[in-house]
């Protein structure tokens, strides 16, 4: 597969870095030099120094013979001329980030008109996912998959006499749940039954929905179900506004404090039934004047990662029960456990994962980056011509550094073990380090036929 990506900013590094370990040809158009230069130092990829916009530049690059463009510049209207011209010279498919809120009622006509196969929204999508915890009933971080039957969460086991110091095989009360990775000193470790827990380490569990809350319970996790009525959101970004929208018209009381008057106009005019407050939201004296002791949540949605942890973390400390910050720099996601503050939601890997999902086609159905991108847990269905189905996982071959957390069969969450046969239209949720992304192709890949074409083409 080739696939052409235009803007080598946050998103464009990010998409290129999670490819590099697959079956994936990509080229990265670039005018910054600067850009340049960190993905030439860092990244084995074609990067060539030109204006994506310029239709002679994809003539001279063949861009009838890739299967994709990513236009993930940080123009809404460049990204959208870009992947229109790509698609009349004979690129296969095209997506565009467009981010403007202004144009997310004209999607449908953009992508007709202009020949765009998809769309992403980062920060649209960052909103969603922010609700999703918002509306869930744990306080700490989770993932779904299977339509929700699926649960993975993370969480860090300091003070936590059931896992500190124990062999997994030693801890109790794991029936039907899986440790699927550890994060120890910023490094993911894949266990076994001999490996030892110690304090500071953040473990991923999987499980159904039902064996979580039972985990829940046992080990005192806040579960008593907090309805969300009050959010304060700290920044009228993008985000800000997204998620300010969505959650007015759930009918929860917001609050945005933004210093900018010209956002705040812009905020006030636009948004229906939320609170827009000029003001530094760094200042803890205007926040608790704004009643954020009583909020039952609180966002940190600017472009400043430090602020964003900050004062989540000052919300956490004076009883806001759920707390969120946005990052966009990948080595912060190492820290938030150990910050205790809540949840970090990181816009660049909710975007790369939505693509990459597109990427690898109609049988996968989600695809979540762990830890900045070091592991990645893909669900996918499984196919009539998958050479897993129909066999024992311990006799299917399976690569060294794959785990399957998790099989859902006829509605049924069964965790595997070695007697575990996968069925047709079996759900399968997938762990994966991804230096390993390629024993993950050959691992799904159908007989005869090569993972990404097929899926792709479907």
């Amino acid at each position: 597969m080739k696939v052409m990506i235009v803007g080598a900013g946050k998103l464009g590094y990010k998409l290129a870095e999670s490819m590099l370990n697959a079956d994936i040809e990509v080229t990265i158009i670039e005018k910054n030099d600067e850009k340049l230069r960190t993905i030439n130092d860092h990244l084995d990829v074609l990067a060539i120094p030109a204006n994506g916009i310029e239709i002679e530049v994809l003539r001279e690059l063949d861009i009838k013979s890739y299967d994709l463009l990513v236009a993930a510049t940080g123009s809404d209207e460049s990204n959208t001329i870009i992947c229109s011209l790509a698609k009349k010279l004979g690129c296969k498919k095209t997506i565009a980030r467009i981010r403007n809120p202004e144009y997310m009622h004209q999607l449908d006509f953009i992508k007709q008109e202009m020949g765009i196969d998809q769309i992403i929204n980062p920060d649209l999508d960052t909103a969603n996912e922010i609700v999703r915890y918002l509306l869930q009933d744990y306080t700490f971080a989770t993932e779904d998959f299977a339509k929700g039957r699926v649960l993975i969460i993370d969480f860090n086991i300091k003070n936590m006499p059931a896992f500190t110091n124990k062999r997994i095989s030693q801890l109790e009360g794991m029936d039907n749940l899986l440790i699927l990775a550890i994060v120890r000193d910023g490094n993911i470790i894949v266990p076994n039954g001999n490996t030892m827990l110690y304090e500071d380490d953040t473990i991923h569990i999987t499980g159904s929905r039902e064996s979580i809350n039972r985990l829940s319970k046992k080990l005192n996790f806040n579960m008593e179900r907090h309805k969300i009525e009050k959010v304060m959101i700290f920044g009228g970004s993008k985000i800000g506004y997204y998620l300010a929208q969505k959650l007015a018209d759930l009918h929860i009381k917001v609050s945005i404090i933004e210093k900018d008057s010209q956002r705040c106009k812009y905020l006030s005019e636009t948004l229906n039934n939320v609170l827009v407050v000029e003001g530094d939201g760094t200042d803890m004296n205007l926040l608790e004047e704004e009643g954020l002791q009583y909020m039952d949540a609180f966002i940190g949605a600017t472009d400043y990662d430090e602020a964003n942890l900050l004062m989540s973390l000052m919300a956490k400390n004076i009883g806001v029960n759920k707390t969120i910050a946005k990052i966009s720099r990948p080595n912060y996601v190492q820290i938030i456990d150990k910050l205790e503050m809540g949840v970090a939601v990181n816009p660049i890997d909710i975007a790369a994962s939505n693509i990459l999902k597109v990427i690898r086609g109609g049988k996968v159905v989600s695809v979540s980056l762990l830890l900045g991108g070091q592991a990645e847990v893909t669900e996918i269905i499984a196919s009539q011509d998958s050479p897993i189905v129909g066999k024992r996982l311990a006799d299917a071959g399976i690569p060294k550094g794959i785990i399957i957390g998790a099989v859902v069969h006829k509605g049924k969450v069964i965790i595997p073990n070695g007697d575990t046969i996968i069925r047709h239209g079996d759900r399968i949720i997938i762990f994966c380090e991804s230096y390993n992304m390629p024993s993950l192709e050959v691992f799904t890949k159908p007989r005869g036929r090569g993972i990404l074409s097929e899926l792709w083409n479907n």
